[in-house]
């Protein structure tokens, strides 16, 4: 009687999720930052904090991309190891983010329209395709690492 071993494949748990997503979420957020700082877009981000200064901006911007990575990472870690879905959802999760951030509860908190459509509008959904697409490579990219 013939018998087949089955290999079970890791799981991550749910602090390796976060910790791979924080990951994930401070490597886009530097270069979502760079991208922001580059527009002159880095002083609003200072102003959700009542602040004008670049470096506040640098350091709201950071924090922000770090929490939303380990949400990321608690959510989709244990649930991903192929590239395709890797960055398929972090895309997703950065146009959700541009929707629920920068169209809704930016201009909320800062008492301007919602959902307006420009340029600046534009150029920060391309900023959080970026980093939703760096977020996703990152956590694949751990998990597979902690996989193998």
């Amino acid at each position: 009687m013939a018998t087949t071993a089955t290999t079970r494949r890791p799981t991550t748990s749910a602090q390796q999720g976060v910790v791979h997503g924080v990951l994930g979420g401070l490597a886009g957020g530097v270069i979502f930052g760079v991208m922001m700082q580059a527009l002159g877009m880095m002083g609003m981000i200072a102003m959700l904090v009542g602040s004008e200064s670049i470096a506040v901006g640098w350091v709201v911007h950071v924090t922000i991309s770090a929490v939303f990575g380990a949400g990321y990472g608690v959510v989709m870690a244990p649930r991903i190891s192929g590239w395709g879905a890797g960055l398929g959802t972090g895309v997703a999760y950065g146009a959700l983010l541009w929707v629920l951030g920068p169209l809704l509860l930016m201009p909320t908190r800062m008492g301007m329209p919602v959902f307006t459509l420009d340029t600046t509008a534009l150029q920060s959904l391309l900023g959080h395709l970026v980093f939703g697409l760096v977020l996703g490579a990152v956590v694949v990219a751990l998990v597979r690492r902690e996989r193998s």
